[in-house]
């Protein structure tokens, strides 16, 4: 699986345009795609939006930058020899979202799946598998990165938000819940919990 982070100018595919992208191909973790770009012309910019992923409006209107399309296109060739394509994340729902509504833009074809691995579900279901009650706010599950990382011994994720720093995080909270280790040599300094093992 390709575990995906992309930061934007907002929550909308359509309005809204990727600003970065960054990929770990989980079978070869060493294997990542990290490209920031200019957003397309005539996308919304929401400072919400800036100011969880740490641009200026003045970044993602860079003219100097890739442009979306020409990111857009090496990501997928960077993919091309990548065995298992399933996009995976924090929530893959969004980030595929922004990546096929990209393609399409620039009529590239589709060839991923619909199909994603939700670390958030992943980590929901090992807190019923543990007879725990998964946190919640408002009625609604809290389990955001941060306490997804807290969960499986990691740190919460470093401010501004970074697409590839999001991406190896995640990539890491899935190797600690599928095989009780670290991925990464950056994160063994943070032991395992016990109940991961």
């Amino acid at each position: 699986m390709i575990v995906v982070d992309v930061e934007t100018t907002g929550l909308d595919p359509q309005k809204h345009s990727i600003v970065s992208i960054g990929t770990v191909d989980f079978s070869n973790p060493e294997n990542r795609f990290y490209q920031e770009c200019c957003i397309w012309d005539g996308a919304e910019v929401t400072p919400e939006a800036l100011e969880v992923n740490g641009f200026t409006e003045e970044d993602v209107r860079d003219p100097n930058k890739k442009t979306l399309e020409k990111v857009i296109k090496e990501f997928f060739e960077w993919i091309k020899n990548i065995e298992d394509k399933t996009i995976a994340g924090q929530d893959p729902a969004f980030d595929k979202s922004f990546l096929q509504a990209s393609a399409e833009r620039y009529g590239i074809e589709w060839k991923l799946g619909h199909r994603t691995v939700d670390l958030h579900s992943v980590c929901y279901f090992h807190y019923l598998k543990r007879g725990l009650v998964p946190p919640t706010k408002e009625g609604r599950t809290a389990l955001n990165l941060d306490k997804i990382a807290n969960y499986v011994g990691l740190p919460d994720e470093s401010k501004p938000h970074h697409a590839l720093n999001g991406a190896k995080l995640e990539a890491e909270a899935f190797s600690r819940f599928i095989y009780g280790k670290p991925l990464f040599g950056e994160f063994a300094k943070f032991s395992v919990p016990n109940y991961l093992l």
